[in-house]
């Protein structure tokens, strides 16, 4: 089973992933994981950061002639930055005593509790820890995984439906048509927009939200939708808890920096609906086999794959580093001041939606290969061939 840790400082010498569990005989390229690192630095409204760093990842092990071997990734991105903070994030040699410490705490970020929970007399060590940062290296980790199931029609899209105030009226007319191409389709037609959004009025709006926060020190939030398309039926199961894959889907998701909340499907609009109106009714047999003619479940039922394309939806709050200040206390003092800014994007947004496509790839990639099992790429793809095929033998299609 694939899993992978993360290491690294956001102003430190370099982000670091291990992924453990990559299937052998998986075709890779350096643009894999490359292109997926680019996608997450763009975005209209992020800030300085992006314009230092150009993330591309050292690939140290795991892969020989273009393919996984089975044997744990390690992976290395470096931060330019670091050139700037070799004073203040210095690892071994002692610069307390000329590093300013950074003793208040804004709202809404990770600075206060962090502080008080791991002892520190400085705020910099939770900063650079919790900091969005480290998603470069999730990205990276799930970029494995997003090749692996590419390589068996299964493929992982996303777009933006909202920031801000600005948000698309209805569903795109183009989705449908995207989702049947495949929703990496839909995610390289989002990449086309600033703010990788498919409906032209809500992204103008939206450019100019960011705009109007931006002149007045503050930063916006928004809906990230998240496609993934070829899964089969039957992935996840009911019989436990830890193994029902919305469970683990939306915990992926929700381990996102400043993500708040997640649905499967419309699920808080069907909460307002009876019964009849909200389950997808089954049909079976002829040309199109077994099949839903809705997704009203977001691609899941009794924590399953239906079969269907799953649809998570996840929204981001604001970012929490305001160049207007909220009010705060210095921890050195008790004192009421005004919170500190930290250099920051006003929206990350469409950044989230590409980290949204890395967490969920492994969760997707764990949960076929407990269901046909397999420890190379051509034995993975014989049993799961053998699968979809008994099921188009036994339903139509």
């Amino acid at each position: 089973m694939i899993r992978y840790f993360t290491a690294g400082e956001s102003h430190g010498p370099a982000l670091s992933a291990i992924v453990e569990g990559v299937p052998a005989g998986v075709a890779l390229t350096e643009a894999d994981i490359n292109d997926q690192l680019a996608r997450r630095q763009q975005g209209y409204g992020r800030g300085g950061r992006m314009k230092i760093e150009t993330d591309r990842a050292e690939v140290l092990s795991g892969v020989r002639f273009g393919k996984t071997i089975g044997s744990p990734v390690a992976m290395l991105i470096r931060n330019r930055d670091w050139e700037n903070w070799t004073t203040p994030m210095a690892q071994f040699e002692d610069h307390a005593a000329e590093v300013q410490k950074i003793t208040i705490p804004r709202p809404g970020h990770a600075d206060l509790t962090g502080f008080i929970k791991y002892g520190f007399d400085d705020i910099r060590p939770v900063i650079d820890r919790s900091s969005a940062r480290e998603t470069a290296s999730r990205v990276a980790a799930g970029s494995l995984a997003k090749a692996f199931l590419r390589q068996l029609g299964i493929q992982i899209g996303s777009y933006i439906s909202a920031i801000g105030p600005a948000a698309e009226a209805a569903a795109p007319a183009s989705l449908q048509a995207l989702l049947d191409a495949g929703a990496e389709s839909l995610a390289a037609e989002a990449d086309k927009s600033q703010v990788r959004m498919l409906d032209a009025e809500a992204e103008a709006a939206a450019i100019a939200a960011i705009d109007q926060a931006k002149t007045d020190g503050d930063t916006l939030g928004g809906i990230v939708e998240l496609y993934i398309t070829g899964v089969p039926m039957g992935l996840g199961s009911y019989v436990q808890h830890d193994r029902r894959l919305d469970s683990m889907l939306t915990a992926a998701i929700m381990s996102i920096q400043a993500i708040k909340g997640v649905e499967i499907g419309p699920a808080f609009d069907n909460a307002r609906k009876p019964g009849s109106q909200v389950h997808d009714e089954l049909f079976a047999g002829g040309e199109k086999g077994l099949r839903r003619e809705t997704n009203r479940a977001g691609g899941i039922e009794g924590s399953m794959s239906s079969g269907q394309p799953i649809h998570i939806r996840a929204a981001m709050k604001p970012i929490s580093s305001l160049v207007s200040p909220l009010r705060s206390f210095d921890l050195a003092t008790l004192e009421a001041v005004q919170s500190r800014f930290e250099r920051s994007d006003t929206c990350a947004v469409p950044a989230a939606g590409v980290v949204a496509e890395a967490v969920v790839a492994p969760v997707i990639a764990n949960a076929l290969l407990e269901k046909i099992g397999g420890d190379h790429m051509s034995e993975i793809a014989e049993r799961l061939e053998a699968y979809r095929e008994e099921l188009r033998m036994r339903f139509g299609g």
